[in-house]
């Protein structure tokens, strides 16, 4: 099925910088952001056991348990064990991504695509969110920014372990749907060859902004619009770099990123246009993609995405775009 009458608008709320990445985040601060996502009508919330070994999930399970269940949509994810032994989150060898939670908490987590660890994910998920359900669960990071050359072997893991049980749970109405919630284009190719089992949208982190789409446009989106797999957006400033940040990639910005976001910056400017406007509007004009889900960690952050989504972007901004070739000759454009 499609996720698109699921989802309860074009903008959610990704909360992979409640579990504390690239800083040790207050409570107060992370209750404070929530609240404020839902006072600005947003109603998609997404996390993961990754974000901080669990604490992305409790900060939203303390804010949410307060609101009727009924309300809004909840993702998570599956794929990693949280145990209650310790370990030292700045040692974790997260392949391309490493030091990216380092603040987080230091339960060790341990990367199980089977059917058992995906059942257990979810229940121990269900637990730290303090819900009795969730609405759409996203088969985490089985590509090879994590797992390198192992990546296809954890993927197989995952095609009869995770898809199975998820395609099951969805049958049954214990799940509304299921996908994968990757940053790389490969593994969501691979699925839409599969002839069964059948995801119903993925999470797809990073491949559709400004700064990087051609990739998604060649095969991965057309093909996904012709099997009507939902795509969500996740980070789609970028890691921050399109939206005043340093960051790129979950890393440092290189100096070719930084240029380039400095050209769109100065079209921007020229044209009246705020960044994050450009940003998330282009990220939501491909028929395919039915949401984005930028993160936050400050409540004024939240109010800034509501903004940008509602801004008018003259055509002619994004025409300079195109003829500057900042952008793809095929990608398509807001209306």
């Amino acid at each position: 099925m499609s996720i698109e009458n699921l989802l309860p608008g074009r903008l959610g709320f990704g909360t992979a910088p409640l579990g504390n990445m690239f800083r040790a985040i207050p409570d107060e601060e992370a209750a404070a952001t929530v609240q404020a996502a839902w006072d600005h009508g947003i109603r998609y919330f997404d996390t993961a056991p990754f974000y901080g070994a669990g604490l992305s999930e409790i900060r939203l399970g303390e804010v949410l348990s307060g609101m009727p269940r009924d309300a809004y949509v909840l993702s998570t994810k599956v794929g990693r064990i949280i145990l209650d032994e310790a370990e030292d989150p700045a040692a974790r060898d997260l392949g391309e991504k490493g030091g990216l939670f380092e603040h987080g908490r230091p339960n060790k987590m341990v990367d199980d695509y089977s059917a058992d660890a995906t059942l257990r994910s979810i229940e121990d998920s269900l637990k730290r969110l303090r819900t009795d359900r969730l609405d759409i669960v996203w088969v985490h990071d089985v590509a090879q920014d994590f797992h390198g050359d192992e990546w296809l072997t954890r993927y197989d893991t995952a095609r009869t372990g995770a898809f199975r049980v998820l395609d099951r749970l969805r049958d049954e109405g214990v799940i509304k749907a299921w996908g994968l919630g990757v940053n790389r284009v490969e593994p969501l190719e691979v699925t839409l060859d599969l002839d069964e089992p059948r995801p119903d949208a993925f999470l797809l982190a990073g491949r559709y902004t400004l700064l990087d789409h051609e990739r998604a446009l060649q095969r991965l989106l057309p093909a996904a619009a012709e099997q009507n797999v939902d795509i969500v957006v996740g980070g789609p400033y970028s890691s921050g770099v399109l939206a005043g940040g340093t960051h790129f990639e979950y890393q440092q910005a290189p100096a070719e990123i930084v240029a380039k976001v400095e050209r769109i910056k100065a079209l921007a400017a020229r044209h009246g246009v705020g960044i994050k406007a450009a940003a998330l509007q282009f990220s939501l004009a491909h028929p395919a993609t039915v949401a984005a889900i930028p993160g936050a960690t400050r409540p004024s952050r939240v109010a800034e995405d509501v903004a940008a989504l509602a801004e008018t972007v003259p055509a002619a901004f994004w025409t300079a775009l195109r003829e500057e070739g900042l952008i793809a000759a095929n990608a398509p454009l807001p209306a």
